[in-house]
């Protein structure tokens, strides 16, 4: 049975020493969805706050390069690249962060954490409307990259 890595033996949190570690290209996608209603959608183009899926892209990229600074036990990484776009949809907003590095360990958080800031802007930038906006499945899509190989998600 495989071993949860941020513990040390005497079960203390830690963080997982990657100086061993091969520098190999990772990429990871995630994605989070953002439940409006139909009144919130129509006003999206003239929120008073700006452009809230563009405000939001930029909160996402900011918050991947930031991740170390938000997640304990997150290492510092040189992304090489992050993308996060946002789809409308018939009942919300629909997004995608990837993020890119060459190093020793993988870009999943940086890419969930993008998804999730992205998504908590939206929030933020139409609130006003509705307090009863939904952020759900916030979730990893795909990664590559690093020993333990590729996933997708399935389904």
């Amino acid at each position: 049975m495989s071993k949860l890595s941020h513990f040390n033996e005497a079960g203390e949190a830690t963080m997982v020493d990657v100086s061993a570690k091969t520098s190999t290209r990772r990429e990871a996608e995630a994605s989070a969805f953002v439940a409006l209603s139909a009144e919130v959608l129509a006003a999206l183009p003239k929120n008073p706050k700006g452009n809230p899926l563009e405000v939001a892209r930029f909160a996402g990229i900011q918050a991947a390069k930031r991740t170390s600074e938000l997640i304990p036990m997150c290492h510092p990484l040189p992304l090489s690249f992050v993308d996060v776009t946002t789809q409308i949809t018939t009942d919300g907003i629909a997004i995608r962060c990837v993020a890119a590095t060459t190093g020793p360990t993988g870009v999943e958080m940086e890419a969930l954490t993008a998804a999730s800031v992205a998504a908590l802007t939206i929030y933020d930038m139409c609130k006003a409307l509705d307090k009863g906006i939904t952020i759900r499945e916030v979730r990893l899509e795909r990664k590559s990259g690093g020993k333990s190989g590729d996933y997708q998600r399935v389904g």
